[in-house]
């Protein structure tokens, strides 16, 4: 009988190459979190959060704050972009950093079909681009005092951010209010803003949260949740999020 001979140090290496094949398969996720508006305190906590969920659901997780990321060269090695709390001054263009070559870079980003997570104040951004607020679903307008109780349900559970949340739920945040609204977009849960704080707010109609959208040939979703540090450690936040990113990846 032939015995087939195989070194150690063989195994090493073909073991070293499968582990380097399969990380290079992993899709790549950009989590950008850069302000120059509000900046939130909580953005440290959803950073590890995401890179954290995202390395246990399979992606490779890069963070950071610096916009010179935003050229179409570096943004083709990502299949997904986060933005966490991305926040301009509203009142001064010039704090914005999707300009010139950036702009298009983000746009060329969803033409070629991938996509958008976008989180709590990435909604209070980009005021003077209108193609900004279109891709998120509409512009931050105000929120209650706080962060009072609420009560948030889920309204459509065909998407992978919200298949595994419970129907409804009673949680702490900052419950934010909107300008610009899409209504087109497919909400995916809401706010009822009776249920806020102890007397509720004036309004009846149930307020969107969350929400996805087909846009400029990709993936966008959107999610108010996160002002607070202990919110992006959430049960329901990382269930969100995960399936967030599965969307966004096209999965």
């Amino acid at each position: 009988m032939r015995h087939c001979r195989f070194s150690i140090g063989c195994f090493v290496v073909l073991a070293s190459a499968c582990v380097t094949a399969h990380a290079a398969n992993k899709p790549k996720v950009l989590v950008y979190s850069g302000s120059t508006g509000y900046r939130h305190e909580s953005i440290p906590a959803a950073v590890e959060s995401l890179k954290s969920l995202g390395a246990k659901a399979g992606y490779e997780v890069v963070a950071t704050e610096d916009p010179e990321v935003f050229s179409a060269e570096k943004l083709a090695q990502y299949k997904v972009l986060v933005l966490v709390s991305s926040t301009t001054d509203p009142k001064n263009p010039d704090s914005e950093w999707f300009q010139g070559a950036r702009r298009e870079a983000l746009q060329g980003f969803l033409k070629a079909g991938k996509g958008v997570v976008a989180l709590h104040a990435a909604a209070d951004s980009h005021y003077h681009w209108g193609w900004y607020g279109q891709m998120i679903g509409g512009y931050f307008e105000r929120h209650p005092k706080g962060t009072p109780k609420g009560v948030v349900t889920v309204v459509d559970a065909r998407n992978p951010a919200t298949a595994k949340l419970p129907r409804t739920l009673q949680r702490n945040e900052e419950w934010y209010y909107y300008k610009d609204f899409d209504p087109t977009v497919r909400v995916l849960v809401t706010i009822d803003p009776r249920t806020i704080g102890e007397s509720g707010e004036a309004d009846v109609n149930p307020n969107p949260l969350v929400w996805c959208h087909d846009f400029g040939g990709g993936r966008v979703i959107y999610s108010a949740l996160g002002h607070t540090n202990e919110s992006w450690s959430e049960p329901y936040m990382v269930t969100l999020l995960t399936g967030a990113l599965k969307y966004a990846a096209g999965k």
